[in-house]
Order: structure tokens, then C-alpha cells, then sequence
């Protein structure tokens, strides 16, 4: 057996049961389709191994990296609020490996005590050579950028290592969670691993300058995340620049010869874009700033118009036929019995979280793990069970299961049809006020043209 790995106990058949359960809901029902990007960076299990991510989607963002892997059970050290929510939240979340950090700007300064017992975990899950995973921004984000570090993360692994009396070379991964949108189902998520870092070469620096040697691998760590993930650094024009990359980034990419609906490949496209933005917002080419700056005007005023008329930008691609959304709403008028049939268990799975706790929901961030923690461990079994018992007392104990057993499509129809419905409605919408949507057509155009403008002039200077 190699150094600095062992044989580790592997977890129970309970335990890859219930992530199994769950993986099933979040990579094909939640979720749309998921990405793993450079699994193969990952060490092998038995290693020491700490990764490290950006936060941007409160419970999503570990979910995501502990349905990364088959072979392990990450410990994940998450924010510690998120464990408030309720006791069975809090036991689901320790089942599954999640371990809270306090925060002083959260839960005070009475609370951060509570962290020596995590962390103490942790440190010995590290040098028994298992997988933990931490998110030094102590907090997610509500964009895409990456938030200052703490430098708890450095302080373990190193602390890690010398509980293990330096015998052992504790590693770090960098990582990062993307998504294509934040709210609501069947988006699309990735997670994309880096390049290990050693801190066995750290080892002698750190045993006579400790916050040196943390320094000098939070730097490695810090740039190789912001490298993995979209780091929109200019928030003062972040919204701008995240409406460009969503709107023109679609163009810009098939321009390319990429999906725009292929995560991983559109990631690298958007990163490029927004370089390019940034390039040119900064420039000393005043007209080529210029331009930048006009587009990311439009840009906000194109924002806010699609908003207030209810519609997106697909809609002003192309006009509406209508003949072809007369018949997508007779369509939709066939099917809505069956709709209604659907919203058992479809709507009340989505309901019940959303009328009992979004009103109490200071952080929109918290909506995705809301629905997703709220169906798998409460909704979704309770109506399952209710099924079973109505449905096979009535009819059979074979029809109350299949019934069950179709509860995912059934929630996939309810979820299609009512977005469906949604589009036709917004279709309509740019029906009944041709001259508004026609004056969004003409700001698009605008900002379209600019872009292109700018992009064209950077090539230019590119190839001088």
C-alpha cells in the first residue's frame, strides 16, 4: 500500500441506499442533466484529501460534489444555519456526511466555540485518509464571483498533517459548482475538479512559519478555483454583463460551433466572453470603452424591459406565429385534465415547502435546497406511503405500486406542462403589445450590434 494511503471502512448498505435514492431525484429529476468534469484528478480513496470549492447554491453546492463519487463518503463542512432549519434537517444532513460551520457574522460570536468539535472531527477524518470537503468564502454567493477566503480551510490540513506527525501528505483538490440557471428545476449543474496540490512540500515552512506556508497555498488554491468557475470580478456591472452572457453568450457560442446547452463547453465560452468584456470595458481605447459601456446600458434597460412585460428573450429571436401557438394552446387545453391528475403528488410536493418557509426565507439562495431537501425527505415519501395505503386498499396493491413507481414522470409532466404553459402565455403576451416588444426588438438589435462592435475592434488589436 502506498504512503499516505490506507484501506478506509467503507459506509453501510444503508447509507448507499439512501444516496442512491437521492442521487435518482437530484441528477434526474431536479436536476436536468449534471456534469462531472476531471474526476480523474481526484486521488484515489485512502488518500488524505481535502477539496476545496466556491459556494454559490447553499446545500446544492455539496450535494453536487458528494454525488461526484462512488467509492467514498465525503465529510462536507457546511454553513451551520442551514442545519437550524429543522431537527430532521439537521439529522438528514449528519447522515449524509454534512458537519456545521459557525460563522461570527451568522450565528455570533457565542457559537464559534462549537467549531473545535467539527473541526476536531474533520482533522481525524483527514489523516484516517478520508474525503472532506470545505468552502473557505465561509458563505455562498448570490453570483458568480468568487468571495474573499478564509483561511480555516489551511489551518486543518495542516493541522491534519501534524496530527499525523507529517508522516502523511495531505492533499488538496480545488473545485467548482456551475449552473446554468439557480432557481428552480431542471437546470443543468456541474462540478469540475483541478490539479492536487501537495502540502507535503509545505511541511518544514509551515512547522516555523505557519501562516506563511497557508498563505502561500491559499494562493495556489484561490487561483486555480477562480480559474475552474465563472468569476464575474466587476460587480458593479455584474448584472450587465450576466444578462450579455446569458442573451449574446447563446449567439456567441453557436457562433463557435458549441451547444449552448453543453455546461461544460458553454462555461468556457462564457468565461471567454466576460474576458473579453472586461478587456474592453477597461480599455484605453476610449471609444472601444465606449462601446462596452453603451452595451452594458442597453443591457440594463433591456433587463428590466423583458422583466416588466413578462417575457424572455427567445421571444424576441423571432415573431410569434400565431397559428402555431393557436395550436399549442389547444394542445394544452387537451392535456389539462390530465395536468390536474398530475398535481398529486406534483404540486403539493412543491407547495407545502414554498406557502409553509419562503415567506420566512430571508435568502433566495436557499429556495433550491428548500424544494429539493423538502421533497426527498418529507413530501415525496409521505405521499408515497398515503398512495400505497388509499390506492392498494381500493384497487390493488399491484396499481398502488406502479402508481408510485410513476410519481417521477408523473412530476416531470406536471413540471413540463406547466413551463409549457408558461411560454404560451408569454408568447401571447407579445401578441397583445406588438409596439412594446417590437422597441425590446430594436434595443436588442443595439446591443447586439454594439457587442459585436467591440468584439470585432479587440480581434483587430489582437492580430496588430
Amino acid at each position: 500500500m502506498s504512503e499516505g494511503k490506507e484501506k478506509i471502512e467503507k459506509p453501510g448498505c444503508l447509507y448507499w441506499g439512501f444516496k442512491a435514492y437521492l442521487r435518482f431525484f437530484h441528477d434526474k429529476i431536479y436536476y436536468k442533466k449534471t456534469y462531472k468534469v476531471n474526476s480523474e484528478a481526484v486521488p484515489a480513496d485512502g488518500t488524505p484529501l481535502l477539496i476545496v470549492s466556491n459556494h454559490q447554491n447553499c446545500m446544492n453546492d455539496p450535494l453536487g460534489l458528494v454525488f461526484s463519487f462512488q467509492d467514498r463518503k465525503p465529510h462536507v463542512i457546511t454553513r451551520a444555519d442551514v442545519f437550524l432549519v429543522s431537527p430532521i434537517a439537521n439529522k438528514f444532513l449528519r447522515s449524509i456526511g454534512l458537519l456545521p460551520a459557525f460563522r461570527l457574522d451568522y450565528e455570533g460570536e457565542g457559537a464559534l466555540s462549537k467549531n473545535a468539535e467539527t473541526f476536531r472531527q474533520s482533522e481525524q477524518a483527514l489523516i484516517d485518509g478520508k474525503t472532506v470537503i470545505m468552502y473557505p468564502e465561509a458563505g455562498h454567493q448570490d453570483k458568480r464571483w468568487l468571495g474573499t477566503f478564509s483561511f480555516g480551510y489551511t489551518k486543518m490540513a495542516f493541522e491534519a498533517a501534524e496530527l499525523g506527525n507529517f508522516e502523511k501528505d495531505v492533499v488538496i483538490l480545488p473545485a467548482c459548482n456551475h449552473y446554468s440557471h439557480y432557481f428552480g428545476m431542471r437546470n443543468r449543474m456541474l462540478v469540475k475538479f483541478g490539479t492536487p496540490i501537495s502540502l507535503q512540500p509545505y511541511y518544514e515552512l509551515y512547522k516555523t512559519k505557519p501562516r506563511t506556508a497557508q498563505r502561500e497555498v491559499n494562493k495556489l488554491v484561490r487561483e486555480q478555483i477562480s480559474n475552474l468557475m465563472l468569476d464575474i470580478r466587476d460587480l458593479d456591472n455584474y448584472q450587465a454583463i450576466d444578462f450579455i452572457r446569458t442573451t449574446y453568450g447563446t449567439d456567441y457560442a453557436k457562433a463557435k460551433g458549441i451547444d449552448p446547452n453543453d455546461l461544460p463547453e458553454r462555461l468556457l465560452v462564457d468565461k471567454e466572453l466576460v474576458a473579453k468584456l472586461d478587456e474592453g470595458f477597461k480599455s484605453e481605447d476610449t471609444y472601444l470603452q465606449g462601446t462596452v459601456a453603451a452595451a452594458y446600458e442597453i443591457a440594463r434597460l433591456l433587463r428590466q424591459g423583458i422583466d416588466e412585460h413578462g417575457i424572455t428573450d427567445e421571444h424576441l429571436k423571432q415573431e410569434v406565429n400565431p397559428i402555431t401557438l393557436g395550436f399549442k394552446l389547444l394542445l394544452l387545453l387537451m392535456l389539462f385534465p390530465l395536468w390536474i391528475f398530475s398535481w398529486w403528488p406534483s404540486m403539493l410536493v412543491y407547495w407545502i415547502p414554498m406557502s409553509i418557509f419562503k415567506a420566512k426565507m430571508k435568502d433566495p439562495m436557499f429556495e433550491g435546497t428548500l424544494l429539493f431537501g423538502s421533497a426527498v425527505l418529507f413530501t415525496i415519501p409521505l405521499f408515497s406511503l398515503i398512495t400505497l395505503l388509499v390506492v392498494g386498499l381500493t384497487n390493488g396493491w399491484l396499481s398502488a405500486l406502479i402508481y408510485v413507481a410513476l410519481f417521477p414522470l408523473i412530476m416531470l409532466f406536471c413540471w413540463k406542462y406547466a413551463q409549457c404553459g408558461k411560454k404560451a402565455l408569454q408568447s401571447l403576451k407579445c401578441l397583445l403589445h406588438p409596439k412594446s416588444v417590437d422597441k425590446l426588438k430594436r434595443m436588442r438589435k443595439d446591443m447586439h450590434g454594439l457587442l459585436n462592435e467591440a468584439l470585432d475592434i479587440l480581434k483587430t488589436k489582437k492580430h496588430k
